[in-house]
């Protein structure tokens, strides 16, 4: 007798299509692995679109999935297809252009110069007030948009920054180490950011099943998750991985404590507010040991990656500014931030 999995911890089904390439796609994962069209994605050359591109977005992250929990029902043997490595490289390459091009010119930094260069980034940063929207004015579908956008990344909180830690040693790795300890928890499931965070979510209503929500979110949505498997599964990227994680450490406490408040002040109790409550006091000590310890202990071991640490941390920056004038730009205009539910989208 087969025994259902558990919808919270995955694997999750397969989403629809978004475009010709990920319904390709889609259609090769149901069956046995074997070779995809030749050619498959080679039409994904606009650099300028790439981060927008639903077919594109949804592509990669359909790709990268294999290399997290997987898909129902999907033969595990097409993680290291080779067609389907061939595909995601073609896909891979206008997207890290476009990131490359939305991060911009950055300063020439000595390795000694990383953690202040970082601290220069972060406080350039002027990215539209989504914390402030929601802590002061957001009703509670805004907020409920929100943490389904969260959801994809927050469900497996650490999981892509992780794929450093072999890649590391010295310094760097056990500041890494020390930080992925306190996202999972200490060891304890219930302590679990990723736990916390489904918490949340159940308070809200909110289905907390893996990736429940990947129907709902649009590309720039997957947009940001996609960059953080992009730098995790390239070791040349390494350096990129550790900026973004420097800088999402780095501008993580006042949003979180804004988070914090704008769901006390729709009513909710501690137990909803945990997630965000847990954030404020960890990563006010994450900040230091991210930007000295492990940023800067990766550039003294490795002077060559500096310009990648700040390349990684400026992406981030830029792309969770994308994500938060989508959300922005949707509500002032009374709209939703979310895709139509499938059944709208079948119906038009």
């Amino acid at each position: 007798m087969s025994v259902a999995a558990d919808s919270r911890y995955g694997p999750a089904p397969l989403p629809a299509a978004r475009g010709p390439v990920s319904a390709a796609l889609l259609a090769a994962l149901r069956g046995a692995p074997r070779e995809l069209p030749g050619g498959l994605g080679a039409g994904f050359g606009a650099v300028a679109a790439a981060l927008t591109d639903e077919d594109l977005q949804l592509t990669l992250f359909l790709c990268y999935e294999l290399h997290y929990r997987g898909w129902s029902g999907v033969d595990e043997a097409w993680e290291w297809e080779p067609s389907l490595l061939a595909l995601r490289a073609r896909a891979e390459r206008p997207f890290e252009a476009a990131l490359r091009e939305l991060a911009g010119p950055l300063p020439a930094v000595l390795p000694t110069g990383v953690p202040g260069a970082l601290a220069d980034l972060v406080a350039a940063d002027d990215g539209p007030p989504l914390a402030a929207t929601l802590q002061r004015r957001a009703d509670l579908n805004q907020f409920r948009e929100f943490v389904t956008h969260r959801s994809i990344y927050h469900l497996r909180e650490a999981d892509p920054h992780s794929w450093a830690l072999p890649r590391l040693g010295g310094p760097a790795k056990a500041a890494l180490v020390e930080i992925q300890t306190d996202e999972y928890g200490n060891g304890r499931l219930d302590l679990m950011h990723a736990e916390l965070f489904r918490t949340t979510m159940d308070r809200l209503g909110l289905d907390t099943g893996y990736a429940a929500h990947l129907e709902r979110v649009p590309a720039v949505t997957l947009a940001t998750n996609n960059l953080m498997s992009l730098f995790g599964l390239h070791r040349r990227l390494r350096g990129a991985l550790l900026g973004h994680l420097a800088a999402y450490e780095m501008t993580s406490s006042l949003p979180n404590r804004r988070y914090g408040n704008g769901l006390r002040r729709l009513g909710f109790d501690p137990v909803a507010t945990r997630f965000y409550d847990e954030h404020v006091e960890a990563d006010a000590v994450h900040e230091q040991i991210a930007a000295y310890d492990m940023c800067g202990g990766l550039v003294r071991a490795e002077p060559a990656l500096a310009s990648d640490v700040l390349f990684g941390a400026a992406a981030a920056l830029a792309l969770d500014a994308l994500l938060a004038a989508h959300l922005l730009t949707a509500w002032s205009a009374g709209e939703s931030s979310l895709r139509p539910r499938a059944e709208n989208l079948a119906a038009a």
